[in-house]
């Protein structure tokens, strides 16, 4: 029984590292599919909060988010603020667009991350969205209007969904 107990407790520090480089992996195939998705120009950021300018911050419980390709730029992302004009079509309320012309650029932080600046010629609200994205993922979008106040929202960058067979 004490030969047991002591081969067991010899183990116990090897099971231990295991875990610990298996997390530790799992950690860098992250960060690494995080900084192919940003370089790559292909990604989603999912919006889980709101903070508009002068107002609360809330929290968002409907799946709303921003589509950057290369080819596009999708944005469904909900507006709270005080907008200088109203819409034409009401059901049109919040940020939402595509974009197929647009400037971008990406620049490195200095510490970690990236900045992308989006400056879409095809939408006459947007003048520029810009995203700060961290190397695990976390993003803060600020938005800037030509009619509205500007917003920020905070949340993360995923993968896209590949496309719905037909």
């Amino acid at each position: 029984m004490k030969s047991l107990l002591a081969a067991l407790l010899l183990l116990l520090p090897f099971t231990g590292a295991f875990a610990q480089n298996n997390a530790e992996d799992k950690k860098a195939a992250k960060l690494t599919a995080i900084k192919n998705m940003v370089e790559g120009q292909n990604y989603v950021f999912q919006a889980q909060q709101a903070l508009p300018l002068g107002g609360r911050t809330r929290q968002l419980t409907t799946e709303y988010d921003l589509t950057v390709t290369k080819q596009s730029i999708t944005s469904y992302l909900p507006y709270f603020g005080r907008a200088y004009t109203a819409p034409i079509d009401p059901t049109k309320g919040g940020i939402q667009f595509t974009s197929k012309d647009f400037d971008y650029t990406l620049t490195p932080n200095k510490k970690d991350g990236w900045t992308a600046v989006i400056k879409p010629k095809d939408n006459r609200d947007v003048q520029q969205m810009t995203l700060n994205i961290s190397s695990e993922g976390y993003t803060n979008l600020q938005v800037t209007s030509t009619n509205r106040q500007p917003i920020s929202f905070s949340g993360i960058v995923v993968a896209p969904r590949p496309p719905k067979k037909k």
